[in-house]
């Protein structure tokens, strides 16, 4: 039906929306669908259906499925994973409580850590060790692993993650006690720590295998599910998740590692901003993600975006380091708040008004939603503020009552302040920026930048509609609201490369350097990281990238540093010294001359090339003509209802410019011009919002 013109469809399965992206060739249709908590492929393939009646097309014309979702990390923080035992090394059950032995705030007597996953109920050990070096100083219990099945079945685990000392350097032991369980517990999930997070550091190893067991059945269920469903649908072509890294991979790896889902979404949000900053050579971006139940804001310099690999789940106190579980996977660097359009407000005991992380999601939803929510959303105080169309909203496919908002903003949050509704509007609004502004500085300082000096990239359904206060509020004068922001994670899916990212622990110092022994490693790495890519890669070129995580002796943390795509010699340790060392003295204004330099852990990363778009050339500016409508909008520093220009985004041509106050309305979401700045339309059909002069 499409004869040459490839058929890509993405969806995001959000806390509030499912949102759907269709591309035939140059062609773009897009859909928003709420999500269904109880049954999230229900919402994919609801969403499906309408779209591509949108396109007159078969769900057996789509060559390529790519999806991303937050039910990992929703599952770890609502705590509805499965039941999971660990089995460790005898005398280390409580590597989970005990942790690093630190504290995220010192002088918090009341400290509070999220539970592990795995409570000490159902954590084991058998007699085994292995020493740092992979040798076997104990040989494993088998009859003890054995033993401990009678126990997992009285219990009704459902879920096991094995994770003995050091096996990142020998996983033996660990792959035969997971034999011996699979022999024993026949269709039990087992999870070896070995095979998910083969790396130094115990806590953070034994809490990533523990979390990738606890959503595995979960996740292995869905994906089995929706594998099922399209099939029943006649769908035909390949299916991709999308990883924490920013890469797409095989669904049989996410049911394998479903741990490298945790950041899916947002990092196809990152893609995204990263993909538009580089159309519009914006070199210092902060990408700012709000849909309907979190934010994600995220570092982007030079068209890429910050990357970890560490990630914290559940932090119990929300900027603070140590304060979450710790997972290990390769991971796009944001920071995430419980900030979005569902985000529930309130009046705590102090008479504050506060904002979220609780969210009225999907089910039931903002009380404008009329589906039975009773309490005050930040969709909410957007409406009854007249910063959303209530008959367009999704593209009118749900009808808003703002009534329905005033009553509940003056019961929850103006009464007990003696506050009219608009006024209680007005300032949830404006908390829910200042939370959102705090995250932005808060994440800029970490790295040492200046968030001030950044342009802030827009989307997500909420965000377009809260940027140029945030922008205000940390001192941003450019602001981009790119086409389609409204479903930007989605869109980011369809730019991510297919790439997988392998790492793993073996401490070499460079005065005592084993080249082939690395060398070795490294190829070995390479020829597994190549097979999970070149079979979705049908052709397409891979290239790799390999790094060596590096320090100095004694030292707690690492650099990376780039390696040669080929065997190392006795000649590049000079220059992995010199290159070390002009990355240390970046970060820390001089090196340590002379000092001793180890490699901890080593990196290869598999990847096809990102699909990039062509930039974009400057166009001539223009008024943009009449409006096509209005907004009785409440200024909240005025106290007064004005009256302001409402303008269709597809009305607009490029060059079109507007001085707010106004409201540009799109199906997807809306942007909110404040009176701070000017806004016009580029010619990548973004809208452009720059400070207005002083």
């Amino acid at each position: 039906m499409f004869e040459g013109a490839e058929v890509r469809l993405a969806v995001d399965i959000g806390g509030t929306f499912t949102d759907i992206v269709l591309d035939v060739g140059e062609v773009r249709k897009t859909r928003k669908v709420l999500t269904t908590p109880q049954r999230p492929e229900q919402a994919v393939l609801d969403g499906m259906r309408l779209i591509l009646i949108d396109a007159r097309a078969h769900i057996s014309d789509i060559d390529v499925f790519i999806h991303g979702t937050t039910l990992a990390t929703n599952a770890i923080i609502e705590r509805r994973g499965a039941k999971t035992a660990l089995i460790a090394t005898e005398g280390f059950r409580d590597v989970l409580d005990i942790g690093t032995e630190s504290r995220y705030d010192q002088y918090d007597l009341t400290i509070d850590k999220p539970k592990p996953l795995a409570p000490r109920s159902l954590r084991f050990t058998v007699p085994e060790r292995i020493d740092a070096h992979g040798a076997v100083r104990l040989p494993l219990d088998e009859a003890a692993v054995r033993a401990l099945a009678p126990k997992l079945r009285e219990l009704k685990v459902e879920s096991v993650a094995v994770a003995f000392l050091h096996s990142y350097a020998n996983p033996d032991h660990e792959r035969r006690a997971a034999a011996i369980l699979a022999e024993e517990m026949p269709g039990i999930s087992v999870t070896v720590s070995s095979a998910v997070c083969p790396e130094i550091r115990e806590y953070e190893r034994t809490s990533t295998a523990v979390a990738n067991a606890y959503v595995q059945p979960l996740i292995d269920g869905y994906l089995a599910r929706m594998a099922d469903a399209l099939q029943v649908e006649q769908f035909r072509g390949a299916i991709y998740l999308v990883t924490s890294g920013g890469g797409v991979t095989s669904i049989e790896t996410a049911r394998r590692f479903p741990v490298r889902l945790v950041e899916s979404g947002p990092a196809g949000g990152a893609i995204f901003a990263a993909q538009i900053a580089a159309r519009l050579g914006e070199s210092k971006v902060l990408s700012f993600d709000m849909g309907g139940t979190t934010a994600k804001i995220c570092l982007i310099e030079k068209y890429q975006p910050e990357t970890s690999r560490v990630f914290e789940v559940d932090r119990a106190a929300r900027f603070l380091k140590g304060s979450g579980l710790p997972v290990r996977i390769p991971v796009i660097e944001m920071v995430e708040i419980g900030a979005g359009g569902g985000s529930i407000a309130h009046v705590d005991a102090m008479k504050r008004v506060t904002v979220g992380p609780e969210s009225a999601s999907s089910e039931p939803g903002p009380a404008c939603y009329g589906r039975g929510g009773q309490r005050p959303a930040v969709t909410d105080a957007d409406v009854a503020l007249g910063m959303i169309d209530p008959d367009a909203f999704a593209g009118g496919t749900i009808k808003l009552d703002p009534e329905l908002s005033k009553q509940a903003l003056l019961q929850h949050v103006g009464a007990p302040l003696g506050l009219s509704a608009e006024t209680a509007a007005y300032a949830v609004h404006e908390v829910v920026c200042e939370n959102m502004a705090s995250a932005a500085r808060v994440h800029a300082v970490e790295r040492g930048e200046i968030v001030g000096q950044h342009t802030l990239i827009a989307f997500g359904g909420a965000a377009p509609l809260h940027a140029a206060r945030v922008a205000e509020k940390i001192g941003v004068s450019r602001v981009i609201v790119p086409s389609n922001a409204g479903v930007g994670s989605a869109v980011g899916f369809l730019a991510a490369p297919i790439a997988y990212e392998l790492v793993r622990s073996r401490h070499v110092r460079l005065d005592d350097f084993d080249t082939k022994a690395v060398s070795d490693l490294l190829q070995e790495m390479v020829t597994e990281a190549r097979a999970l890519v070149e079979p979705g890669a049908a052709g397409a070129p891979v290239r790799e990238r390999r790094s060596a995580f590096m320090r100095y002796v004694g030292q707690g943390h690492e650099i990376t540093v780039e390696l040669p795509n080929r065997p190392l010699t006795t000649a590049d340790l000079a220059g992995l010294r010199q290159k070390f060392e002009a990355d240390y003295s970046a970060m820390f204004e001089r090196p340590i001359p002379g000092a001793a330099i180890e490699v901890l852990s080593w990196s290869v990363l598999a990847t096809t090339e990102a699909r990039n778009l062509p930039t974009v050339a400057a166009v001539a500016r223009k008024p943009a003509g009449k409006a096509s409508g209005s907004r009785k909008f409440f200024d909240g520093r005025a106290g007064e209802v004005i009256e302001i220009p409402l303008y269709r985004r597809e009305d607009m041509a490029p060059g079109a410019t507007i001085a707010g106050p106004a409201v540009i309305a799109e199906d997807e979401t809306s942007t909110f011009v404040s009176t701070s700045f000017d806004a016009h339309i580029d010619g990548a059909g973004s809208i452009v919002m720059e400070r207005k002069a002083a």
